[in-house]
């Protein structure tokens, strides 16, 4: 599957709340749990997130700092809490990536470190998003 249908998939499934297949998450992402728990940990930060497709479906994997996994929607609806009013503009800015990493069969991954916006001074390349209470 090209880049720009990857990215069409990705859109629908991310941005318009598509559906999404746990049989490709138990397919895909699943055996990489650990993985990603070791990258969340060595890399401090608050959440990590992939997602893959594979024959017109889309599947999403979160993980927590407190190692909580959240799949499909549940992943979406995580990354849409923290993020909140940043999320769609984010997505618009991951998603070609993540597609041209798909595209050339690599698992898209992202490390999000929550900051305040009185924190933002010491991360100036973040993308600034309200701690949640």
């Amino acid at each position: 599957m090209g880049k720009k249908a990857i990215e069409q998939l990705l859109k629908t499934a991310l941005l318009e709340d598509g559906e999404m297949v746990y049989a490709l998450y138990e397919h895909e992402l699943e055996e990489e749990i650990g993985y990603f728990k070791q990258s969340l940990r060595l890399d401090n930060d608050d959440l990590i997130f992939t997602v893959t497709t594979n024959r017109g479906h889309v599947a999403m994997l979160l993980i927590n700092k407190r190692n909580k996994i959240y799949i499909n929607e549940a992943a979406r609806d995580e990354l849409k809490k923290q993020w909140q009013a940043n999320y769609a503009k984010n997505m618009e800015r991951l998603i070609p990536n993540f597609a041209a990493q798909l595209a050339r069969n690599e698992l898209p991954m992202m490390g999000v470190r929550v900051v305040s916006p009185d924190d933002r001074k010491k991360f100036p390349r973040t993308w600034q998003v309200k701690r949640p209470k």
